[in-house]
């Protein structure tokens, strides 16, 4: 977030601030990173007063980056759009594993029989207890990719659920009676999504697909 106000501040980019005693920049990231997780791609929105074009905004904007960092695209929100963070519904991630950590039993079929169950209950540990819950509802894709041994997995990531990776690949290896490592696993978030459906009819959009260009 430092990085992008500096950049902002650079660029000349007629950003709004906020009231009060410290004002700051408006600006709002979607869905912190976990520690230990890449991304090929995040979202942040921020407030403007005004704007020339989108696309001029991405030009003036890269042209204040450096090396390995590049704005992709940016679109105007409709003015009822929520900020990033609370349009967060759900994630996709790419898991792969460290080389002496490949799981021999990691197969489609395996990956189907642990799909198949009624319920997959974990537990869950939060900062005063733990609970117990069924997370299947809230995985809304789990495939394996043999090529590359590598799982493609999408799930919940909203603030009243956020399923972590590393949780259904735990329930799955415990499915399968095996000894579980997290340090074995290399998660990178591919694309995080919005919900324009309804919570028991969940239909997923990329953040990068709400607004329009302008």
């Amino acid at each position: 977030m430092r990085y992008f106000q500096k950049a902002i501040r650079r660029a000349g980019i007629d950003i709004a601030y906020s009231a009060g005693f410290s004002p700051h920049q408006i600006m709002s990231f979607a869905a912190p990173l976990g520690v230990g997780l890449e991304s090929n791609g995040e979202y942040m929105d921020i407030e403007v007063h005004s704007l020339t074009s989108t696309k001029e905004f991405v030009d003036t904007l890269n042209a204040q980056m450096v090396d390995g960092i590049e704005v992709l695209e940016a679109r105007l929100l409709p003015d009822n759009a929520g900020n990033a963070m609370a349009s967060v519904a759900a994630a996709r991630y790419t898991i792969t594993f460290r080389e002496q950590y490949q799981p021999a039993f990691l197969t489609q079929s395996a990956i189907n029989d642990f799909m198949s169950q009624n319920e997959i209950t974990v537990t869950k540990k939060t900062k005063k207890s733990e609970a117990t819950f069924d997370i299947k509802p809230f995985i809304y894709e789990c495939s394996f990719h043999e090529e590359n041994h590598a799982l493609t997995l999408t799930v919940d990531a909203s603030s009243a659920n956020n399923i972590k990776p590393s949780l259904v690949i735990k329930a799955f290896y415990e499915r399968n009676q095996q000894p579980f490592d997290e340090f074995g696993l290399l998660i990178t978030r591919e694309e995080t999504y919005t919900n324009r459906g309804t919570p028991d009819a969940v239909s997923l959009i990329p953040l990068g697909a709400v607004g329009r260009e302008y």
